[in-house]
C-alpha cells in the first residue's frame, strides 16, 4: 500500500514510483524514531550542563516529531476505503447531487486530526527554537525568564487551534470527506472533480500556516548564517572559527527549522515529471531522515566532542620519521652532531633560529 511522505505535501502523486518511496519512507521514519528517542534521553540526561530553554526546546521537538512519525507509519493508510465501490464510467456525467456519501467509521478521522496536529506542533516548535537563537544574538543575557512557559503554551497551544477550527468547520459525521482524504488519513485537498481547492482544509489548515512559519525560519537561518560566517577583522587567524565549524553551525540550525520542507513547496508547483521523481526522492530522504540528522548533530556529536579519547582512537595511528638536525658554527668544531628527533607526519617545520654566533638550520629527510 503506497504511503510515502511525498503525500502530505502533494496533491498530485504519481503512484509510478509510490513503492521506492514508500520502503524509504518507513526506513527513514523508523530509524528516526529511534534516534529521536536516544537524543531525548541524552538531553534530559545532560539538562544541567545546558541552559534550560536549549534543553525544553530541542526535548519537545523531538517529542512531537517522533510521534508523527509513528503515526504516519501507523495510521496513514485507510483500511475503510469506499473509493473503490464508486468506480463510474467515464462515459456517464455524474451530477454533484448523485454523489454517494458515507457515514465515518473506523479511526481515520483521528489519526488524521493527530497527524495534523503534530506535525503542525513540530514546526511550532521549531519556529520557536529559532526564537531563542535569535534572542541570543540580540542579548547577551540569554532568553528571557518567561520564555521556557510562552513557548510550551505556544508549541502546543497553537497548533490544537488550528486543528479545532479546522475539524470544526469542515468535518461532519455524515460527510467527514470534507475534512480528510478518502484513500489516506490525511487532510482534504481536492474537490469532486479532482481539482485543488483552496477552501479544502490541506490549504489553510496547513499548507498555509507551514509556508508563514518556513518564511520566518529562513530569515531566522539567514540571519543566524550571516553572523555564524563572517569573519571579524580584529581577531588573529588562530582565534577565527573553522569554516568546517561553521557550515556544521549552520547545517544544523538549517535541520532544526525544518527547512527541507522548502522541497515539498517546489514539488507542488513542478510539471516536469523527472524533476517531479527528483524532488520527491530529496523530499522523502531529506524528511524522513530529519530524526537520524538530529541524533548526528546534537547527540553524537557532543559525545564525540566531549570525550577526545573517542575522536583520537578514530584517527589513523600517527607514523614517526626521522628529523636530522645539522648545528653549523662559524668556527671549525671538533666533531659533527647528529640529533634525531621523532615528529608527527603532520606537524610544521621549526623556523630557522639564529642565536649569538650559533646558526642552527633545519633540514627534514
Amino acid at each position: 500500500m503506497f504511503k510515502n511522505v511525498v503525500l502530505l505535501q502533494s496533491f498530485n502523486i504519481n503512484y509510478q514510483y509510490s513503492e521506492p518511496l514508500n520502503w524509504i519512507s518507513i526506513a527513514g521514519c523508523s530509524l528516526s524514531i529511534l534516534g529521536l528517542a536516544v537524543t531525548a534521553v541524552y538531553q534530559i540526561a545532560t539538562r544541567k550542563s545546558r541552559g534550560c530553554s536549549p534543553t525544553l526546546l530541542l526535548v519537545n521537538i523531538c517529542l512531537s516529531m517522533m510521534i508523527f512519525y509513528l503515526l504516519f507509519i501507523f495510521g496513514i493508510n485507510n483500511h475503510v476505503n469506499h473509493a473503490e465501490e464508486d468506480n463510474v464510467s467515464e462515459e456517464n456525467l455524474v451530477l454533484m447531487s448523485d454523489y454517494h456519501q458515507y457515514s465515518d467509521e473506523g479511526p481515520c478521522t483521528a489519526f488524521t486530526a493527530l497527524i495534523h496536529y503534530f506535525l503542525l506542533a513540530t514546526f511550532t516548535w521549531n519556529t520557536l527554537y529559532g526564537i531563542n537563537v535569535f534572542l541570543l544574538f540580540k542579548t547577551t543575557t540569554g532568553t528571557p525568564p518567561w520564555f521556557p512557559k510562552v513557548s510550551i503554551a505556544v508549541g502546543w497551544g497553537f497548533p490544537a487551534i488550528i486543528v479545532g477550527i479546522s475539524l470544526g468547520s469542515t468535518y461532519k459525521f455524515e460527510d467527514p470527506l470534507g475534512y480528510r482524504q478518502e484513500e489516506f488519513c490525511w487532510l482534504a485537498s481536492l474537490d469532486p472533480k479532482q481539482n485543488f481547492d483552496m477552501r479544502k482544509p490541506m490549504f489553510w489548515g496547513f499548507l498555509l500556516p507551514l509556508v508563514i512559519m518556513l518564511f520566518f525560519n529562513m530569515a531566522i537561518f539567514l540571519h543566524f548564517s550571516q553572523n555564524t560566517c563572517k569573519t571579524v577583522p580584529n581577531l588573529v587567524r588562530l582565534q577565527q572559527t573553522p569554516l568546517k565549524k561553521k557550515f556544521l553551525s549552520s547545517f544544523s540550525m538549517a535541520v532544526m527549522l525544518g527547512l527541507s520542507w522548502v522541497t515539498g513547496y517546489i514539488l507542488l508547483f513542478t510539471q516536469d515529471p523527472t524533476l517531479q521523481l527528483i524532488l520527491s526522492i530529496v523530499f522523502c530522504v531529506c524528511n524522513t531522515t530529519q530524526g537520524i540528522q538530529i541524533f548526528l548533530l546534537f547527540t553524537l556529536r557532543s559525545v564525540i566532542n566531549s570525550n577526545p579519547a573517542i575522536l583520537e582512537a578514530m584517527h589513523a595511528p600517527n607514523i614517526g620519521i626521522h628529523r636530522k638536525v645539522f648545528f653549523l658554527w662559524k668556527v671549525k668544531a671538533e666533531e659533527n652532531i647528529e640529533i634525531y628527533t621523532r615528529t608527527d607526519l603532520d606537524s610544521a617545520e621549526m623556523p630557522q633560529v639564529i642565536t649569538g654566533n650559533n646558526w642552527i638550520h633545519n633540514v627534514s629527510c
